[in-house]
C-alpha cells in the first residue's frame, strides 16, 4: 500500500515538515546540497527493498534490466520511461546513474576531443566537474580553459555575452550549468545551447538543481548530453540521476564503468553495471509523484518567490544591492552579507560553522570579494527559517 500524501490545498512552509524527516530543531536551507527525501518516498523505498531481498536473484538478474531478458519491459526502462514525462523525453533517451557528476563523467569520456582541442567550462561550475574535465583533456591531449562569468550577474544575455567572447577557434566542447552551484541562478541554457552549436561546439549541461525546481523539457533545449541529480528538488532517494542524451550521441556513449552491458545497447551500458542497490532509481517515478501531490506548479510559484522575496528582504536590511534579474532565480538564491563577515573562503568556513552550531544549515561562499549565503527554500521552508538565518548572521558580525 502506498504512504499517505499531503493533503491538497497543500500547507507550504513548517506545516509541510512533518513530511519529512528533518530534525525539528534544524533550520534547513541547504537542500540543493544533498536533498532531502520526503518520508513516503522512502517509505516506498524500504517497501521496494524487502520485496527483492525476497528473491534477489529474480529482482536483480532477471527483472531489472534486458541483460536477463524479462518478459515484460524492464524495471529500471519501465522507471525511465515514468521519468522522462517530467522531462520532456522519452525513455529510451535517458539512462539512470549515481549523480550528476557520474553522467558528466559518461559525457566527458564519451565526446570527441584530440590533440589540441579546447573544453571549455565557467568558473561558477560544479569542482567534481571542473576536475573531471580535467582529467578527461589530460588523457586526451586536449586543453581545459576557463571561461568567467560576473558575479553578481545581472541577466541571461550577460551569460551568453561572456561566453560568447570565451569561444576560441579550437573550442570543441562546452559545460554550463543549468542552476549555477556556486551563485545559485537560472542560465538560459538553450540560447548557451544554440550559440555554442552555431560555432559547431558540442555541449554537456550539469542540471544538478533543475529536475523538480521548475518546468523543465530536456530536449528542447538544445544540448547534446544533459546530467541532472533527481534526489534534490525531485526528491527521489539519494543516489539518483538521469543522463539524457541525444539519438546521434548514443551510440559513442558509455558509462565510465565496463560491464555486462558493454558492446550492448546504450541503455544497456547503463542499467547493468554490476550488483548494487536499483531502489533509488526505481523510486524515482514516487518522488515526481509527492511533487505532484503538492502540486508542481504550486511548489514551483512558492519556491521561487520565497527564494526572490528573502533576496529582496535581506539585501535591503543590510544595504546591499541585489543585482541579478527575476529570470535568473528558482528555488535557491545566493544572497550577499555585510561586509564585516569578511570575504575569503577561511571567512565563509568560520561564518558556516557558527551557524551550523546554531542549528542553522546553509553554505556560505567566497566569491568576488565578498561572502555569499546559498539559500534553498525548499516547500518545507518559510520566511521565518530565512529571518532566523538572517538574526544569527548579524549575531556573528
Amino acid at each position: 500500500m502506498r504512504a499517505p500524501y499531503p493533503p491538497k490545498p497543500t500547507p507550504f512552509g513548517k506545516d509541510l515538515r512533518p513530511w519529512w524527516g528533518l530534525d525539528p530543531e534544524l533550520t534547513y536551507l541547504n537542500h540543493g546540497t544533498v536533498g532531502a527525501c520526503p518520508l513516503p518516498v522512502l517509505a516506498a523505498q524500504e517497501q521496494l527493498r524487502r520485496r527483492i531481498q525476497g528473491n534477489p536473484a529474480r529482482w536483480l538478474l532477471r527483472e531489472l534490466s534486458d541483460l536477463g531478458s524479462p518478459d515484460s519491459p524492464p524495471l529500471l526502462r519501465q522507471a525511465a520511461a515514468q521519468v522522462a514525462r517530467h522531462l520532456g523525453s522519452l525513455g529510451q533517451d535517458l539512462v539512470f546513474v549515481d549523480n550528476a557528476t557520474t553522467g558528466v563523467n559518461a559525457a566527458l569520456r564519451s565526446a570527441e576531443l584530440r590533440p589540441g582541442d579546447e573544453v571549455l567550462i565557467t568558473d561558477l561550475g560544479y569542482g567534481s566537474v571542473t576536475l573531471a574535465a580535467r582529467r578527461i583533456c589530460k588523457e586526451r591531449g586536449a586543453d581545459l580553459r576557463i571561461a568567467h562569468l560576473p558575479v553578481p550577474l545581472h541577466s541571461g544575455l550577460q551569460a551568453l555575452e561572456a561566453l560568447e567572447a570565451a569561444f576560441g577557434p579550437k573550442t570543441r566542447l562546452l559545460i554550463t550549468d543549468h542552476v549555477t552551484s556556486e551563485t545559485a541562478l537560472v542560465l538560459p541554457v538553450k540560447d548557451i545551447s544554440a550559440l555554442a552549436h552555431r560555432r559547431g561546439i558540442q555541449v554537456i549541461v550539469d542540471g544538478a538543481h533543475a529536475p523538480g525546481s521548475f518546468a523543465l523539457n530536456i530536449p528542447a533545449l538544445g544540448a547534446d548530453w544533459y546530467a541532472a541529480n533527481l534526489h534534490k528538488w525531485a526528491f527521489a532517494p539519494l543516489g539518483c540521476a538521469i543522463l539524457w542524451v541525444d539519438p546521434r550521441w548514443q551510440a559513442r556513449t558509455e558509462h565510465p564503468i565496463a560491464s555486462w552491458g558493454e558492446e550492448r545497447s546504450f541503455q544497456l551500458r547503463f542499467d547493468w553495471v554490476g550488483t548494487k542497490d536499483p531502489t533509488p532509481f526505481l523510486c524515482a517515478p514516487e518522488g515526481f509523484r509527492f511533487l505532484e501531490a503538492l502540486g508542481s506548479e504550486a511548489t514551483w510559484r512558492y519556491t521561487s518567490e520565497l527564494a526572490w522575496s528573502s533576496a529582496q528582504q535581506l539585501t535591503q536590511r543590510w544595504g546591499l544591492p541585489f543585482l541579478s534579474e527575476r529570470s535568473l532565480v528558482g528555488p535557491m538564491v545566493s544572497v550577499p552579507l555585510p561586509k564585516a563577515l569578511g570575504q575569503e573562503a577561511p571567512d565563509a568556513k568560520r561564518l558556516q560553522g557558527q551557524l551550523q552550531r546554531q542549528g542553522i544549515e546553509v553554505p556560505i561562499k567566497a566569491l568576488a570579494g565578498q561572502l555569499w549565503a546559498r539559500l534553498s527554500l525548499a516547500p518545507y521552508c518559510d520566511a521565518e527559517d530565512v529571518s532566523r538565518f538572517a538574526d544569527a548572521v548579524e549575531s556573528s558580525v
